[in-house]
């Protein structure tokens, strides 16, 4: 998925037509934000492998030129992940990657919760090798301040402004997975058991939405923990996003739930809304996973109905339209950032990469 003609990782591979010896992919796009999750991934392969994954530099060189390029990047969840990847690999670099991530918070106001949980993971790693503790300190209770009273949920965004009206209730699986992740990362970098608890809460309620096929359900009502529309169930989620957290958690002290990281594994060689004869998510010739199963409705219809009705009645379903468009479209395309959490969450773990025998971070 690397694009040496721009030195840079594609943002998709998708199918652009088929023929009979099977689909025929390309690249499109560009993108840093995922460049700098396979480097975050990458660092825990050893150096060969490294230079295979990354058009023949190695880990600590590709991090170099990702920090080498923040000067253009003005969105602070990209500035995050590259200060992650530099503090992850004790990257010489470090606090010039910090001064980045710094000169982008400047300007205060609401944040998405993704952004402030890379934030948080990124200083987490970091704060044995400089001084975070004030930016830190101020994620971190910007992460544990923005549930709403009750719930167990993770909001989409930590305040008003950055959301239309009528979704603000609305929060997705990736609001929950990296919050828990960097919480648990936090009380591992320096014993937080407030942080612990709310990760551990979360968590918990994710696993008990879990679907019977082991699927992780997509959107969530943050005022109420209930579900808001489960589909499209990403591939991604099944195979790393999910297992990363919870692993991270029970390293950390959380409950295991590797009955729930199990059936989410189980999903992606037989999904069960493609039936029993339908296909694997797994390409392995083809190197690939596709992106996820979803209802094909137009517009995101049945996503929009449900986010609107659960609005003003919390756990309401629109049944006929959920009987119009059954989740049986497969997305077929590939992001990098997939595999760069797939190696990362079987790989890595809450220490560095140097710490790791076999690894070469």
């Amino acid at each position: 998925m690397y694009r040496p003609e721009t030195d840079e990782f594609a943002f998709t591979r998708a199918a652009a037509s088929t023929d009979r010896d099977g689909t025929i992919t390309e690249l499109r796009g560009v993108s840093i934000r995922y460049a700098a999750i396979v480097a975050l991934g990458a660092q825990w392969l050893d150096n060969a492998t490294q230079r295979q994954v990354l058009s023949g530099r190695n880990a600590a060189d590709f991090t170099a030129m990702l920090i080498g390029r923040l000067p253009g990047v003005t969105n602070l969840g990209d500035a995050a992940l590259i200060c992650w990847a530099a503090a992850q690999g004790r990257h010489p670099l470090l606090p010039q990657a910090l001064a980045r991530l710094r000169a982008l918070d400047e300007n205060p106001g609401p944040r998405y919760v993704v952004e402030a949980a890379w934030v948080v993971a990124a200083l987490a790693a970091g704060r044995s090798q400089a001084d975070v503790e004030d930016i830190l300190k101020r994620f971190r209770d910007t992460l544990l301040t923005s549930r709403h009273r009750g719930s167990p949920l993770f909001p989409h965004a930590t305040g008003t402004g950055l959301l239309p009206w009528y979704r603000t209730h609305v929060a997705c699986f990736a609001d929950q997975v990296y919050p828990i992740q960097a919480l648990a990362r936090l009380h591992h970098s320096g014993d937080d058991a407030a942080a612990l608890a709310a990760a551990e809460e979360c968590a918990g309620r994710i696993c008990e939405l879990q679907g019977e096929g082991g699927q992780w359900w997509w959107h969530h009502d943050a005022r109420t923990g209930a579900l808001v529309e489960g589909y499209p169930v990403y591939s991604v989620h099944q195979h790393a996003m999910a297992p990363m957290a919870l692993l991270d958690l029970a390293e950390a002290g959380g409950s295991d739930r590797l009955p729930e990281i199990v059936r989410g594994l189980e999903w992606m060689t037989g999904p069960v809304e493609l039936g029993d004869d339908g296909p694997s998510m797994i390409l392995d010739d083809a190197g690939l996973t596709w992106r996820k199963v979803y209802r094909g409705d137009p517009r995101k219809l049945v996503r929009a109905a449900h986010g609107l009705t659960t609005r003003a009645v919390p756990g309401a379903r629109v049944r006929p339209l959920e009987r119009i468009f059954r989740p049986a479209a497969v997305d077929r395309e590939c992001r990098p950032y997939e595999f760069g959490w797939l190696l990362f969450t079987w790989l890595g773990g809450l220490g560095l990469p140097s710490d790791t025998p076999g690894s070469a971070g």
